[in-house]
């Protein structure tokens, strides 16, 4: 059985783990790599229209979540969705938005 360390169990990691998700721009990359599979930052920049010091600065804090994964080629990274992880709970949220939460779209109050 795998023990899993009290300090991550507290409110406080658990905060900044949903934090790093609640990003909009992060989410998109998310979404990105989870539909293309690997991708590297100007594929990523590509299929997002976004601009690369952006798009890399959201990369950076996703791989330090563990929520996404980067490896060498050649002389680029390609970055990967974490598959053991990210994926199935990517898949709960969206069973979760499709039966609980359609009406999210016209929350106001979760908007800032």
């Amino acid at each position: 059985m795998t023990t899993v360390s009290l300090e991550l169990v507290q409110p406080k990691p658990q905060a900044l783990f949903f934090q790093a998700m609640a990003n909009p721009v992060r989410m998109q990359i998310l979404n990105l790599l989870r539909e293309k599979g690997s991708l590297n930052v100007t594929q990523i920049c590509a299929g997002l229209g976004m601009e690369q010091t952006h798009v890399s600065h959201n990369l950076r804090c996703l791989a330090f979540c563990g929520l996404v994964t980067a490896s060498r080629a050649g002389k680029s990274r390609v970055y990967s969705i974490n598959a053991e992880t990210v994926l199935p709970l990517l898949k709960i949220v969206d069973v979760h938005l499709r039966k609980y939460a359609a009406n999210l779209l016209t929350c106001e109050g979760l908007e800032r």
